[in-house]
């Protein structure tokens, strides 16, 4: 699992670290039982205070990710729901919507990026 944050964005290092997990849940990268880095090695390799990746694991416990276990770290839970199903079913309907106003895959791609850099 590979987690990228941009130091110099205007997102919270800790919200960039958590939005990371969450991807790589979603991108099957990790599953249920999964064992995230530990959270010194992962401020070590994404060069940020401890406290920072700590806050960033919390926000995933508190929302059900994420297990924390003195001696076991930080692990995946298996009944966690990512929304990629809810997440899927609304591309969908994006792209339902847009065949419909007769755009085609190059000019969906278009609104994506330019959606995506606002």
């Amino acid at each position: 699992m590979l987690i990228r944050i941009d130091h110099a964005a205007a997102t919270p290092l800790a919200d960039q670290i958590a939005a990371g997990v969450r991807g790589a849940v979603i991108r099957g990268e990790v599953g249920p039982g999964d064992r995230l880095p530990s959270a010194r090695a992962l401020a070590e390799s994404v060069d940020v205070n401890l406290h920072t990746v700590l806050r960033a694991y919390a926000a995933l416990r508190d929302e059900g990710l994420i297990d924390l276990r003195r001696g076991r770290g930080a692990v995946i839970r298996a009944e966690f729901d990512s929304g990629a199903t809810a997440l899927h079913e609304s591309a969908r309907e994006f792209v339902r919507r847009a065949r419909n106003l007769g755009l085609d895959t190059a000019h969906m791609l278009d609104l994506i990026k330019e959606t995506s850099t606002q």
